[in-house]
């Protein structure tokens, strides 16, 4: 099976890792025609863009400016060690085994607004551009249309070379948006992840992106190659709910002491 998940917001650009083996992004120079087009916004401009404040719009105005290729191990980090959030946090990167990380370089897709689609060994440099941002571009009017069919199509080739029949969807709404449900040639499956909350159960964001990450993680560390096997999932209390789950979106439930 392949996974798929979101990138984060926060960055680690100075830690160290563990990986000496590094490739490149297979869309980099349509990251190139992207950076050139957020060159032209001016801070405020970005401000207002991406609705955030004027140290992160300086921030990226900055980032965007210092971008360049080729890169290097001196001058971009791959992504797996780069992103940060509940999503990371969860996935305790830090634990993989060198198996494990080629593991997850054939099994992991990391989906970006400005990469399309990053393998976890993928180079990158620093970057604030969300799937859902508004920019016009030469091929329409948002990064949907720019990236058009190009990350589904990789998805599938990526897939057929593995002869895989399964898609995790582990990313968010925004992001998962980016593939054409209707021309994966995969079964997509949608894990759900449901805390107990003022008497009842429900999705809560903070909780599911941190799930999202551990099952990414379980997935990878036992080599899980079945869609029935996910229903086995139990990390940090979660359990699987036959009632509540569908064949294409199971759902896990978590009563915390």
């Amino acid at each position: 099976m392949l996974i798929v998940i979101s990138p984060a917001k926060t960055l680690d650009l100075e830690s160290n890792y563990k990986s000496p083996l590094t490739t490149l992004p297979e869309f980099l120079p349509d990251s190139g025609k992207l950076i050139k087009i957020m060159r032209e916004y001016s801070a405020q401009d970005l401000k207002k863009l991406m609705s955030i404040s004027d140290a992160i719009s300086n921030l990226n105005v900055e980032r965007f400016q210092k971008w360049k290729t080729p890169f290097s191990k001196t001058n971009a980090r791959p992504a797996i060690f780069t992103f940060k959030g509940d999503v990371y946090t969860g996935l305790e990167v830090e634990n993989f085994s060198s198996a494990d990380l080629k593991y997850a370089q054939d099994h992991l897709r990391i989906l970006s607004g400005l990469y399309g689609a990053l393998k976890p060994l993928d180079l990158m440099q620093a970057y604030r551009l969300e799937m859902g941002t508004s920019v016009s571009n030469e091929r329409g009017k948002n990064l949907y249309e720019f990236w058009g069919d190009k990350v589904t199509r990789a998805i599938n080739r990526d897939m057929k070379a593995k002869n895989e029949h399964t898609l995790v969807n582990l990313a968010s709404n925004e992001y998962f948006s980016v593939l054409d449900k209707k021309t994966v040639e995969a079964d997509i499956i949608t894990p759900v992840f449901k805390d107990h909350s003022n008497g009842k159960y429900r999705v809560i964001s903070f909780y599911a992106k941190k799930a999202r990450g551990k099952m990414a993680a379980w997935i990878i560390q036992n080599r899980v190659d079945k869609a029935a096997a996910l229903a086995d999932f139990a990390e940090d209390g979660y359990r699987y709910s036959k009632a509540e789950s569908s064949p294409d979106k199971p759902v896990f439930m978590r009563k915390q002491k």
